[in-house]
């Protein structure tokens, strides 16, 4: 396996274009470096820093005991909907992160659930965790159902309920430390409502719990090889006529924007999509950033959509 830094999949270009300018060639070359220092040689960020570290740990000799078939995974992963696909560059990539966006009734759950299936498919687990009660275990059962025709698939999916912030904060702690070989997925489902229950939250202690989310994350993508898709809820974001923050009062316009800000995502590895219904059963699938891009604002980076509703389950999702 190549050693070589600048071979390490999800660094973000400016972090390479670093590493080549300060001389840093192989793997080897960090073993004695420290997030601070690499920070301040760099001039990146303490999260990139970070994610540089992990990365280069994670570039290890293959063990002779790793079966073949783990060598074999799929590294980019297809839903059935091709405009989500497009935007995404071909499809999701294997070790990371989709956050996706969308106002209640769009199909932010039934795009979660598919990739669901797209693990299951392939014989990977998946760890399913619900935090607003919105994706029941019967709905991702009949689901798979569905798709795959078979049962084996529902048994490879683990369902789990958590309703409050410091089971969530423990079980990302939990889930790195026994992560199952054959897992492939996990899916965060509603994750900002974990928030809702502490609305008396200092921004500073909020800052520090999102920073620890981040690196959970990071360790489930690097370390432990996972994909993570989250589902989040929109919120209302108030803004002056020249783009500024504005309160109620004092503002002249508002935006939709995804409930969580962009603190809790691992750069270079979040990919974070917007649906943006403009009519029942059509609209746009936005990506408003990516692992290679802090903020997408091509025409490439959004697709229209047109749902078409086949049976109880399946959602059929094509081009306008």
């Amino acid at each position: 396996m190549s050693k070589n830094l600048l071979h390490c999949s999800g660094l973000p270009s400016s972090t390479q274009t670093a590493l080549r300018c300060a001389g840093y060639e192989t793997v080897g070359d960090l073993v004695s470096a420290s997030t601070e220092s690499l920070s301040k040689e760099l001039g990146i960020s303490i999260a990139d820093a970070q994610g540089l570290i992990c990365a280069s740990q994670s570039r290890k000799k293959v063990p002779m005991s790793q079966s073949a078939a783990s060598l074999a995974r799929a590294d980019v992963f297809k839903c059935k909907w091709s405009p989500v696909n497009k935007v995404l560059g071909g499809g999701l990539p294997r070790s990371h992160v989709l956050e996706i966006s969308g106002p209640p009734g769009s199909f932010k759950e039934s795009l979660a659930c598919d990739f669901v299936r797209v693990f299951a498919e392939v014989n990977e687990e998946v760890v399913f965790v619900d935090m607003q009660n919105m994706t029941s275990p019967h709905v991702i059962s009949g689901l798979l159902e569905t798709f795959s025709g078979t049962a084996l698939a529902k048994t490879l999916v683990y369902y789990r309920r958590v309703h409050t912030l410091p089971d969530l904060l423990i079980f990302l702690h939990n889930l790195n430390l026994d992560v199952r070989p054959k897992t492939g997925l996990v899916v965060l489902n509603s994750l900002p409502f974990v928030f809702q229950s502490h609305p008396d939250l200092l921004p500073s202690k909020k800052n520090v719990i999102l920073g620890s989310i981040r690196q959970s994350l990071l360790e489930l993508c690097v370390t432990k090889n996972l994909t993570v898709i989250i589902t989040s809820q929109m919120a209302t974001k108030i803004l002056h006529d020249d783009g500024s923050p504005a309160t109620f009062d004092s503002g002249t316009k508002a935006i939709m924007v995804p409930q969580l800000g962009p603190n809790y995502l691992p750069s270079g590895r979040s990919f974070r999509l917007i649906i943006a219904p403009q009519a029942r059963a059509s609209g746009v699938v936005r990506m408003v950033s990516s692992p290679i891009s802090q903020q997408c604002q091509d025409a490439s980076s959004e697709e229209h959509y047109v749902l078409v509703i086949t049976n109880e389950h399946s959602i059929l999702v094509y081009n306008d």
